[in-house]
């Protein structure tokens, strides 16, 4: 019987450190697992959420003066090929039919701004004031490319610095007049729309150009011509009845106007126009060809391209938060027979692309 009692007595205590033993282990309790659990699927659906800065789209708002033109062409050609470059933005470019059509360009920015299909906005302005009206109170983004809009809505103003770069095409004029022989160095205007902003500025410019190298600008007799060629011819054909004696400088608002200009001299048998200096500007294919036919004399080139390129990639830093600079120049240089065929290649690579 005490043996009995001892072998139970020794079952009891190898039970009892059995049931110590196991005690002391540490526990996985049912928090922990789950917190486990949640970790791991928190990394899971991390590695599924892609990086916002890359995921972001973005479409943007381009309505120019017009298409119709090799100028807005090349603003037409860099917007795209910023879209070109990232994935993430889609641009959709438009402009009526001519730089005259104002009610088409208002009613274009009317039904986009109400549209809700865009993030930002970029604008050419044909009437800045109308504009100005159209956009105010506006939270998205808009951005002025070409010509200003005085507004507070305007983030950036993204072009040319119109008046300095027409200075340095007065400049350049006047220079080559000299080289030419002229001993009377008067210049006249053939200006682009009365009341354009872009129009002005560039007036302000010639002159201030022409008249800082010497030469005679002469306000009373501006010819506007809307910016459009046959009008340009117009305006020659008055100026050819005014100075039979000739003058020795036409300054134009664009290359279109300037060509045109120099045909009507030509076509007019007159020869004190033969050394007449023709300057545009804008710096396109056709006046760089007409440079080197001698046909043009010069050209102020913007870099409309660079325009279309820099306001696109300007209105995607604002909708990332980033702040613009009020002005952001694209550049600009003068074109003459000397550097035409360099400037002719680059452009032709433009519209390539």
């Amino acid at each position: 019987m005490k043996k009995v009692l001892a072998l139970l007595l020794c079952i009891v205590m190898l039970c009892t450190l059995v049931a110590c033993a196991n005690s002391d282990k540490p526990k996985e309790t049912n928090d922990n697992q789950q917190t486990n659990e949640n970790k791991e699927n928190n990394e899971k659906e991390n590695e599924n959420v892609p990086d916002s800065s890359e995921s972001d789209e973005y479409s943007i708002d381009v309505i120019l003066k017009t298409t119709a033109s090799e100028y807005w062409g090349y603003v037409v050609a860099g917007a795209n090929a910023y879209a070109a470059e990232n994935s993430n933005v889609k641009v959709d470019v438009k402009g009526p039919s001519s730089e005259t059509a104002f009610d088409e360009q208002q009613n274009m920015i009317e039904t986009d701004l109400a549209s809700g299909s865009y993030d930002a906005f970029i604008i050419a302005p044909l009437q800045g004031d109308v504009v100005a009206t159209l956009i105010a109170g506006q939270e998205k983004p808009v951005l002025a490319v070409d010509t200003n809009i005085e507004a507070p809505e305007i983030l950036s103003f993204i072009g040319t610095g119109n008046k300095d770069a027409a200075a340095m095409g007065g400049q350049a004029a006047v220079a080559a007049a000299k080289e030419a022989g002229w001993s009377e160095i008067k210049a006249i205007a053939i200006a682009g729309v009365q009341g354009d902003t872009t129009a002005q500025a560039r007036l302000d410019g010639y002159k201030e150009g022409v008249t800082a190298a010497g030469g005679e600008f002469l306000d009373s007799e501006i010819q506007w011509s809307n910016s459009v060629a046959d009008q340009a011819v117009t305006c020659m054909e008055a100026i050819i009845q005014n100075h039979p004696e000739g003058v020795a400088i036409i300054v134009t608002h664009n290359d279109d106007t300037a060509m045109a200009a120099a045909r009507a001299a030509k076509a007019s048998g007159n020869a004190n126009y033969e050394k007449t200096i023709f300057c545009g500007f804008d710096g396109i294919q056709s006046a760089c060809e007409a440079i080197l036919a001698g046909e043009e004399t010069m050209s102020v080139a913007q870099e409309a391209y660079l325009m279309g390129y820099k306001a696109v990639e300007a209105a995607v830093a604002a909708l990332k938060g980033e702040t613009l600079p009020a002005f952001i120049d694209s550049g600009c240089s003068v074109v003459d027979k000397n550097n035409a065929q360099k400037r002719l290649d680059d452009l032709k690579g433009y519209l390539a692309q």
